[in-house]
């Protein structure tokens, strides 16, 4: 099986009402991991990388592995480009074999965000690519996008409708109280705002700092209208974290495949955990 295109996933986790998760990478092992966990729970699944990790590995490097995984599992798998404000890197990702792109124009006024946004969406349709894009500020860090606390600003619901209908987009990230990596304090979600944009918005909704939200939390904005949910900061931790716990263990051990095979299986563990919470297990 070839990567495909997320947008007809997307609709379909929206109309049978479950969560795709779509897991932002940074080494070979944390890929293998999360197609592992896909082909065992039969999810379909959404690689990411950041601009930051497209980057560090190179566009050609990130898509042979994606694509290698892709033909070996028996599930869907796209590869998205997460948070890229570069119109000319989209343009390297999408025809490099990226299936999915993120415009982030979220921090301009709401004008320049269409048009950019429509920019995408019209070179993206000829080329059977998704496209995601971002209505408000979601808070945190990403990359080197930074909106520092209090200045969070959440999506208005009737711009969501004026925004998807002007550009077409496929896909809305609409800022819902949620934030870029580990949460300090309980989520402040905005659960009124999801059910009012859902009701504007036929288009599958992304559910951005996905990291540490409680269970409880995630399947009530799974339930509104929220059929993607990206987990980035905790999957990264989880890898980090058991690296440093195999070297304070093993400081004697040398062997990379080692440490990374122990990495590996923790990183499996969290997608799997994922990918039940959303309900897209058996979904494939």
């Amino acid at each position: 099986m070839s990567l495909v295109s997320s947008t007809p996933l997307l609709v379909e986790a929206r109309k049978q009402g479950y969560g795709i998760v779509a897991f932002n990478v940074h080494t070979l092992e944390m890929l293998q991991a999360v197609v592992d966990a896909a082909a065992e729970s039969r999810s379909p699944l959404i690689l990411q990388t950041t601009v930051g990790t497209v980057k560090h590995l190179g566009i050609d490097y990130i898509v042979g592995a994606a694509q290698a995984a892709a033909k070996q599992a028996s599930v869907p798998i796209a590869l998205h480009l997460d948070h890229c404000q570069d119109f000319d890197l989209i343009l390297q990702c999408m025809r490099a074999g990226y299936t999915s792109v993120m415009i982030d124009q979220s921090m301009h006024p709401f004008e320049r965000n269409v048009e950019m946004t429509r920019k995408v969406v019209e070179v993206a349709r000829a080329l059977n690519v998704n496209v995601e894009a971002e209505l408000g500020k979601v808070g945190g860090v990403e990359d080197d996008i930074r909106v520092e606390d209090g200045m969070e600003t959440l999506a208005d619901p009737e711009e969501c409708r004026r925004f998807v209908e002007l550009t077409g987009v496929p896909t809305l990230a609409p800022a819902i109280g949620t934030a870029h990596g580990i949460y300090k304090g309980e989520p402040n979600i905005d659960f009124a705002r999801i059910e009012e944009i859902a009701g504007k918005v036929a288009v599958p909704l992304v559910l951005h700092g996905g990291s540490g939200i409680p269970e409880g939390q995630v399947r009530r904005c799974v339930s509104l209208g929220m059929a993607k949910m990206n987990v980035a900061t905790e999957l990264k931790n989880a890898f980090s974290l058991s690296l440093q716990e195999s070297f304070t263990a093993n400081p004697a051990e040398l062997d990379p495949r080692s440490y990374m095979a122990a990495a590996k299986k923790v990183v499996k563990r969290m997608a799997l955990e994922k990918m039940q919470l959303c309900g897209c297990t058996g979904k494939a």
